[in-house]
């Protein structure tokens, strides 16, 4: 049966897939630009398909990986579209979080969104990581994502920027939005049994729910637009900087430090597997080589 929101999703929906194909276009454009003999790296790009119990089709996307590259190591961009039914554990750590005990008379969802993780060659150009998505279920909906800079070797200039140009996207909207997303980011991109951040931090929201759909995916949206100004010129700034086998180290350590967090506390990584999205897609975050000493 249609729902009145079936508008808004395909919204949703069709502006996840065209801030997804911006971003591969302008990273490959990077990799033109960077020169060597090295060939340019290009995404290669998959369709995901996801499935329910009894077969039937449950939605998918695309994963766009390209690995190899002058500037990027490893990068991918997923964005996707998948609904269906969730499982019981996705049912209790949602009502637990979300106070929606009618969720499990009708755990019917659907869900749509963009990530990306980047790690680069250069050890002194920063890691990164986006993603939006929203949720819908028939008792509540709402809009999710952030975007957060991983620099193993950090300069107070790219950190700056990149929180700037978060800033004057979320000051376009609530003026208290910044700090409230920034200082949730915070707390989320934390690694407790390391007792130390994942990186120098960026804006992390969930569960936005004003009561004005429009307002929210507008902010939502600006989050997203907000991502390449923020993080290309950090990466134009360092990709030709000189570096050292100790600089190498560095960037592999603090890979294993990404690691850790998004396989032990990522809420993306967990909902991925646990609703049965391609698990290649879900894991496309981790870097290609880590180390840990």
């Amino acid at each position: 049966m249609k729902d009145s929101y079936d508008d808004r999703k395909s919204r949703a929906s069709t502006w996840f897939r065209a801030l997804r194909d911006e971003i591969v276009a302008t990273f490959e454009a990077l990799e033109d630009a960077q020169g060597g003999d090295a060939p340019a790296g290009r995404f290669e790009v998959t369709e995901t398909r996801r499935h329910s119990d009894d077969g039937s089709d449950a939605g998918g996307g695309l994963m766009s990986v390209m690995r190899g590259g002058r500037v990027f190591e490893k990068v991918g961009v997923n964005v996707s579209t998948v609904y269906g039914q969730l499982g019981p554990r996705a049912v209790a750590a949602m009502s637990s979080r979300k106070n929606m005990e009618g969720l499990k008379d009708d755990p019917t969802f659907w869900a749509s969104g963009i990530s990306l993780v980047a790690h680069m060659q250069n050890p002194h150009a920063p890691a990164v990581h986006m993603n939006t998505r929203m949720f819908w279920t028939p008792v509540a909906h709402w809009f999710g994502g952030g975007s957060d800079l991983n620099p193993a070797i950090e300069y107070a200039e790219d950190t700056a920027h990149f929180h700037g140009v978060l800033k004057a996207h979320c000051d376009r909207h609530q003026p208290d939005y910044y700090d409230r997303f920034k200082a949730w980011a915070d707390e989320y991109f934390y690694v407790p049994h390391r007792h130390r951040a994942r990186g120098v931090g960026g804006i992390f929201y969930d569960d936005l729910n004003t009561g004005d759909w429009e307002a929210d995916f507008a902010f939502t949206q600006d989050v997203g637009r907000a991502f390449l100004p923020a993080f290309v010129p950090c990466v134009e700034r360092r990709r030709h900087t000189a570096w050292t086998e100790a600089d190498r180290e560095a960037q592999l350590v603090h890979r294993g430090l990404y690691a850790e967090y998004n396989l032990v506390y990522d809420r993306g990584t967990k909902f991925g597997l646990e609703t049965g999205h391609d698990a290649n897609a879900v894991l496309m975050s981790l870097p290609p080589i880590a180390k840990w000493t």
